[in-house]
């Protein structure tokens, strides 16, 4: 693989992250307004787990698991997508969507900040810097004047703040968990799972 075709997929991947990540909270707050947010989350989770786990299996891969990477995708599963996404859209009833987003952009300080409660790891000042312009980055683009006038606005702020928290302890157990090996596999048990 070329240098061009690393550039066109480094594009293709920032596309993704922007465009398609990024349109979830508006395509979740239209979606929450219409239908029970805990529904519509497992809907969505329980059939993404399906999908990527028949494809697996049409590639030719394994899906059968340890029993303990399995506990650990089911631990993983509701850290990353029962709590840490069914929450916040169940939050998006009552915040923003620009907030919403703004508040998740804390999320790499969040992370930075258990490593260094949970396992005692100095945090780089660099590492803050970066946080911090990414989040006045993120506020620039997304500024709201009505941040906290909807009713129950602080719930939903405060249940974000929690959805972070167990995003980011979620990032750093599966880094030290037993997981299924293959990207397809781990990911499907915990979409399948945490749906």
């Amino acid at each position: 693989m070329g240098k061009s075709s690393n550039k066109i997929l480094i594009i293709v991947a920032f596309f993704a992250i922007y465009v398609i990540w990024g349109s979830t909270y508006l395509l979740n707050k239209i979606a929450v307004l219409e239908l029970p947010a805990f529904m519509l989350a497992s809907f969505r989770f329980t059939i993404a787990g399906i999908l990527i786990l028949v494809l697996a299996k049409l590639m030719g891969i394994k899906i059968r698991v340890a029993k303990k990477q399995l506990l650990n995708s089911i631990i993983a599963g509701f850290l990353f997508l029962s709590f840490g996404n069914g929450i916040v859209v169940w939050a998006l009833r009552y915040v923003d969507t620009g907030f919403a987003a703004l508040e998740i952009s804390a999320q790499p300080l969040i992370v930075l900040l258990l490593m260094r409660i949970l396992h005692g790891k100095k945090i780089q000042p660099m590492s803050v810097i970066g946080v911090v312009f990414g989040i006045i980055g993120i506020y620039l683009l997304v500024s709201q004047k009505e941040i906290i006038a909807k009713e129950n606005s602080v719930t939903g702020m405060v249940m974000i703040f929690l959805c972070m928290l167990s995003w980011g302890y979620g990032s750093l157990f599966v880094a030290k968990a037993d997981m299924p090996s293959n990207y397809f596999v781990n990911t499907g048990y915990q979409m399948f799972t945490g749906g």
